[in-house]
């Protein structure tokens, strides 16, 4: 099976190649072709639908997306061309070719009120331009027909790129004591278990057209940033004193969703995936950067 990933260096990107692999898929082996910006650069979608007229894949993944939640508030034209423009070209060029289409999206297309957890079904409400932008792609994708699969996750960590893990182990070098918003409550999401999510739904995708639609994918259990960095800080070995602050106590150009809890039961029912545990997701990372 022929996977045509549109990103090669992000967190989800790198585990996809990674895993290709070594990851079962069913009758085959995977070939994946991971494209960065060099050879599609996802401010120009007509060259993004270039590419899959060229490269003739078996599956879509698109991995690749404008992340920088908080410069996206001054530059969301970027933020829309490259999180909602660019995906739905891919996808338009999908369906035209009958080739079925994973998108990577994310909890901040919901509002983040009340404290139930959102399913994919529930309407969205950004509150920033990072999430208009990523629900742009959203909306694009399901119009563009074909068969198409989206993911929203949350809050991605590994041992690859910027992420919280990774933040809170350099600040745990030169402090012993950080104070950690406590009023978002969400899944922490390995990488790794994404790209396993991937790629599962990718082969199921191929083999049954009509296997698709809206999901949601995020690590168990539900827990606070607070809980997230105390738990880092345990595995990790590392004394820093953990104090829990309100949102509004650490203020940021975009406004954060408060409740980011994720219904997953449709990913389960439709593709067999369970939500992984991101404590065990620690330890990998933690693993990885050791070696």
């Amino acid at each position: 099976m022929k996977i045509l990933v549109f990103g090669r260096s992000g967190q989800v990107a790198t585990q996809l190649q990674a895993q290709a692999e070594v990851i079962a898929l069913g009758r085959d082996r995977a070939d994946v072709i991971a494209l960065g910006r060099d050879r599609a650069d996802l401010t120009d979608p007509a060259a993004c639908a270039a590419a899959i007229a060229t490269h003739a894949p078996d599956v879509v993944i698109n991995a690749a997306a404008y992340t920088a939640v908080d410069r996206a508030e001054e530059d969301e034209a970027q933020a829309s061309v490259i999180n909602g423009a660019a995906p739905g070209a891919m996808a338009r060029d999908c369906a035209a070719r009958a080739i079925p289409f994973v998108h990577i999206s994310t909890d901040y297309v919901f509002a983040g009120d009340g404290d139930a957890p959102w399913s994919p079904d529930d309407a969205p409400g950004p509150l920033g331009a990072y999430g208009r932008s990523k629900l742009a792609g959203e909306r694009a994708i399901a119009e563009a027909g074909g068969q198409w699969a989206v993911l929203r996750t949350s809050w991605v960590f590994s041992a690859h790129g910027s992420n919280f893990l990774k933040t809170m182990l350099r600040l745990s070098e030169t402090r012993d004591a950080l104070n950690i918003v406590e009023d978002q409550i969400g899944g922490p999401t390995p990488a790794d278990a994404i790209a396993a999510a991937c790629l599962t739904m990718a082969r199921a995708m191929v083999d049954d057209g009509g296997k698709g639609g809206m999901h949601h994918f995020s690590g168990t259990p539900d827990t606070s940033w607070k809980g997230f960095a105390e738990e880092i800080f345990a595995r990790a070995g590392r004394n820093v004193a953990v104090t829990g602050i309100p949102t509004f106590a650490y203020p940021t150009p975009a406004q954060r969703p408060l409740n980011s809890r994720m219904d997953c039961s449709a990913l389960k029912a439709q593709f067999g995936i369970d939500r992984p545990d991101w404590r065990a997701g620690i330890d990998r990372a933690l693993a990885a950067l050791s070696n």
